[in-house]
């Protein structure tokens, strides 16, 4: 599941302007994993984006991603 920690990291660093502060955590909870993204209190509004659209396109590309491997994800967002 490395590669799918690997892709949030990715995407959430492409966003934001401290890439330095940005974390991904994951947890397995039986065929489901949740992943945890950590980053700079200014930065939180360009990961949620207009009414949540870049957070919701985040989490759809991260279940696509995860289908490949049979699992179920997501994405929280931790402050």
């Amino acid at each position: 599941m490395s590669n799918l920690t690997h892709l949030v990291e990715f995407l959430a660093k492409s966003l934001v302007d401290a890439p330095d502060e940005v974390h991904v955590r994951h947890y397995h909870s039986g065929d489901t994993i949740e992943f945890e993204l950590h980053v700079a209190q200014p930065d939180i509004g360009k990961i949620i984006g207009r009414q949540g659209r870049t957070a919701r396109a985040l989490r759809t590309i991260l279940s696509a991603a995860a289908s490949k491997h049979r699992k179920r994800c997501t994405l929280e967002l931790a402050e």
